[in-house]
C-alpha cells in the first residue's frame, strides 16, 4: 500500500549520498511520515530493507533520473546547503603576499591544485599578490615545456597569479646572499668526502673545515664558481646547531655543484643552491606574508628560520596542512614522462594519469577543483582524496547542462513484432525542456546492449526507455503497448542509423558500442544515459569517460 511512499524516500536518499540509500535514515523517514508503518515495525522495517535493497542495485544515474524527473520539489526543499569558509589568516596587515612554488618537472597534477586553490582564494580575500615560483635549482629534473604548461594548467583553473619569478634568473641573488653569511660566520664550505660529512653531522661532530674563518670560505665559495672544484668536492653548508634533535636540520647543505646543462640557463651556472636556502632568500625578498605547505615541509620551514634570523629578516607565517594520499591516481611525474617517452601514454593529457589536463580532458570543470579543496580546508589531519565526493561536485556542476544521449554496449539488433510505426520524442535534457528533443521514427527495429538482451526472461515485460514495452515470447520479442505506468525494468535502445562509438575509461579499458544518430557534432559533457557522463572532447567516434 505504501510501497510506492518508501520507494520515493529511499530514491531521494540514495540521491543525496551518492547513489545508496541508508536503511536507518529512510527507517526514519519512513517512521516520521507514514504514520500507520508506526503500528507494525517489525513488517516495516522489512518493507524497508527490501526496497533499500532494490534502490541500491540501481545505477546512480537511473536513481538521478527518476528523482530529477519526479521529485525534483522534494530535492529542493530537502537539500541543505553547507557553508564552508577558510579559516581567517593570522597577522593580516592590509594585503596579503602569497606564492605557489612547483618545479618544472612537468604539469601541474591533481595534488597541486590544493596549493594553488588555497591560495589564491586567501589572496581574494584579503586583496594583494599571488606569486607564482618555478623552482628549477635542479637541472636534471626539468620538462623545458613545464614553463609554459604550469602557467595554462593555473590559468584553466581560474587561479590568479599577479607575478611569476623563475629561481634560475636569481642565482647572483642566492650567491650573494651566501657571501654574506659567510662574511658573518653564519656558513662555510665543506671539502669533506659525504658519506664523512653526513656520519659526522649524524654523531653531532663539526666537520674539519667547520671553523674556518670567513676569508677561507669566501675563497672556497669562489672556487666552487669558477670551476677549481669538481662536482662532489665541496658543498656550502649553513651552520646550526650540531645538537639539533633532527639530524636533517644540523648544519645543512645550502649549496652544491652539478655539472649538467640546465635547460633555461644552459652552463651559465654550475653552483646550484638546495631548496631551502633559494625559497629562504626569496620568501623575503619577495615581500611573503603568509605560507600555505604540507605537513611534509615542517623540517624545511625549522631549516628556513635560521636564514631569516640569522639575516634578522621577519619571518611569514606558515600554516602546514595535513598530507593528502591519492589512491589509485598516477602523480609520480618521472613515471609519467617514462611513460609518455615510450609510448605508453599519448602525452600528459592521457586521462589514465593524475594531472589537470586529465581530467580537463575527462570533463571535470575548474570549479569542482576549486569548491573540493574548500570544502576541506587547511586541516592539519592527514586524508584521502575522495573521487566519490569530487565525482559528485562535478555532476552537480555539469549535470544542468549536459544533454543526454543513448548509447548501447556490445549492440544487439533486435526485431520488435507487431510494433506500429511510433515517433519518438526525447527530452535532450529531462528537467529542462527548452533544450529541445531528440525526434526518431521507429519501425519495428532498434538496438539493445548485449547484456540487456540476455538478461530478458521469457514471458518478462520489458520498458525501452521513453519508447514502448517488449515482452519475450519464446524466440521473439513483441510488441506490448506504449502505456509508460507501469513500473519495470528499464533498458536503453539506440535506434536505426545508430554509428560506432566508444568510451575510453581511466583505467586503460574500452566500452564499444552504438551511440544514437543525433549526439553527432556535439562537443562537451553529456549524460549517456543510464551508463554515465561523458567528454565529448574531440570526434564523434569517441568520448573521454568522466564520471557515473
Amino acid at each position: 500500500m505504501y510501497e510506492d511512499e518508501i520507494r520515493r524516500i529511499a530514491l531521494i536518499n540514495a540521491y543525496q549520498h551518492e547513489g545508496k540509500a541508508d536503511i536507518k535514515s529512510v527507517m526514519g523517514k519512513v517512521m516520521a511520515e507514514i504514520p500507520d508503518m508506526r503500528r507494525d515495525p517489525r513488517s516495516t522495517r522489512e518493507l524497508v530493507a527490501r526496497i533499500v535493497d532494490e534502490v541500491n542495485s540501481m545505477n546512480p544515474s537511473e536513481i538521478r533520473e527518476i528523482v530529477e524527473t519526479r521529485y525534483q520539489s522534494n530535492i529542493k526543499k530537502e537539500k541543505k546547503p553547507e557553508d564552508h569558509r577558510l579559516p581567517d589568516l593570522e597577522g593580516v596587515e592590509g594585503r596579503v603576499v602569497m606564492r605557489m612554488a612547483p618545479s618544472p618537472s612537468g604539469p601541474l597534477h591533481v595534488g597541486h591544485t590544493r596549493m594553488a586553490i588555497l591560495n589564491d582564494e586567501y589572496v581574494k580575500r584579503y586583496g594583494g599578490d599571488l606569486i607564482l615560483r618555478i623552482e628549477d635549482t635542479n637541472p636534471k629534473n626539468i620538462d623545458p615545456d613545464a614553463y609554459h604548461m604550469i602557467p595554462e594548467d593555473l590559468e584553466w583553473l581560474g587561479v590568479n597569479v599577479t607575478k611569476m619569478v623563475i629561481q634560475s634568473d636569481r642565482f647572483d641573488l642566492y650567491y650573494n646572499e651566501a657571501r654574506k653569511l659567510m662574511q658573518d660566520g653564519h656558513m662555510y664550505v665543506c671539502t669533506c668526502p659525504r658519506e664523512e660529512f653526513k656520519k659526522k653531522r649524524l654523531e653531532s661532530i663539526p666537520c674539519k673545515d667547520r671553523d674556518n674563518p670567513p676569508e677561507k670560505n669566501l675563497e672556497l665559495f669562489e672556487k666552487m664558481l669558477d670551476g677549481t672544484i669538481k662536482e662532489g668536492g665541496a658543498v656550502a653548508v649553513v651552520k646550526t646547531d650540531l645538537r639539533h634533535p633532527n639530524p636533517s636540520v644540523r648544519d645543512w647543505i645550502a649549496f652544491r655543484i652539478i655539472e649538467a646543462r640546465h635547460p633555461k640557463v644552459g652552463d651559465r651556472y654550475r653552483v646550484y643552491p638546495m631548496m631551502s636556502f633559494s625559497v629562504a632568500v626569496d620568501d623575503h625578498y619577495l615581500g611573503l606574508t603568509h605560507v600555505l605547505r604540507g605537513k611534509d615541509q615542517l623540517t624545511n620551514t625549522d631549516k628556513q628560520r635560521y636564514i631569516f634570523e640569522y639575516n634578522g629578516w621577519k619571518k611569514p607565517y606558515y600554516y602546514h596542512y595535513g598530507m593528502i594520499k591519492f589512491p589509485g591516481i598516477k602523480l609520480k611525474t618521472s613515471v609519467m614522462k617514462k611513460g609518455i617517452q615510450s609510448g605508453q601514454y599519448d602525452g600528459w593529457s592521457d586521462i589514465r594519469l593524475g594531472t589537470v589536463r586529465a581530467f580537463a580532458r575527462r570533463g571535470y570543470r575548474p570549479e569542482t577543483f576549486r569548491r573540493y579543496w574548500i570544502n576541506s580546508g587547511l586541516r592539519e589531519i592527514d586524508a584521502v582524496f575522495s573521487i566519490e565526493i569530487f565525482d559528485s561536485i562535478n555532476r552537480e556542476i555539469v549535470d544542468p547542462t549536459a544533454y543526454r544521449f543513448s548509447f548501447v554496449k556490445d549492440p544487439v539488433r533486435i526485431e520488435i513484432r507487431n510494433m506500429p510505426e511510433i515517433k519518438a520524442k526525447l527530452p535532450l535534457h529531462p528537467t529542462h525542456p527548452e533544450y529541445g528533443f531528440r525526434e526518431y521514427d521507429v519501425n519495428g527495429h532498434v538496438y539493445i546492449s548485449g547484456q540487456d538482451f540476455s538478461a530478458i526472461s521469457d514471458g518478462e515485460r520489458i520498458r525501452l526507455k521513453d519508447l514502448c514495452y517488449i515482452r519475450k515470447n519464446g524466440d521473439n520479442i513483441v510488441y506490448d503497448g506504449i502505456d509508460m505506468t507501469e513500473r519495470t525494468r528499464i533498458i536503453n535502445w539506440c535506434p536505426e542509423g545508430s554509428r560506432e562509438f566508444s568510451v575510453l575509461k581511466p583505467d586503460g579499458s574500452k566500452d564499444n558500442g552504438l551511440i544514437e544518430p543525433k549526439s553527432s557534432g556535439y562537443r562537451g559533457i553529456a549524460q549517456l544515459e543510464r551508463y554515465g557522463y561523458v567528454n565529448f572532447a574531440e570526434k564523434d567516434d569517441v568520448a573521454y569517460f568522466t564520471h557515473a
